[in-house]
């Protein structure tokens, strides 16, 4: 199965880090509000994951969500967790290491659409 989300070795890196300070961590890919189209990366207990979040995937043995509505948009796109240099969003873990996370995408090739789209369908509960 083609992967929905993905981590570049940085990212990994990053991610590997925050679970050795931290333990259990998540992601959620915030939909615009306060840390702009960042990836934010919380502890379980700090985010409610509900009915309008999908699991996209995991990264580093870490569960991946974003909000149905923005995946909708971004259904058509492998999503590419990587980090730069800088500070992240303000509710985000790794802001005090002087990176942040940062997501990147490509457009699955017809291909790996084919192969998603009936995952997608169900994740959105409607056609995609």
């Amino acid at each position: 199965m083609v992967e929905r989300v993905i981590a570049t070795d940085a990212a990994l890196a990053l991610i590997a880090l925050l679970q050795a300070q931290h333990g259990s961590v998540m992601f959620h890919q915030s939909g615009g509000c306060c840390d702009n189209s960042a990836a934010n990366c919380y502890l379980p207990t700090d985010l409610t994951i509900g009915a309008g979040d999908v699991l996209l995937g995991h990264v580093g043995g870490a569960p991946f969500y974003i909000g149905k509505s923005q995946y909708e948009y971004w259904k058509h796109t492998q999503l590419i967790l990587d980090v730069i240099d800088g500070h992240g969003g303000t509710f985000s873990l790794e802001g005090s290491t002087g990176k942040a996370f940062h997501t990147r995408s490509r457009l699955f090739t017809d291909p790996e659409w084919a192969e998603i789209a009936p995952q997608v369908i169900r994740d959105l509960g409607a056609d995609a």
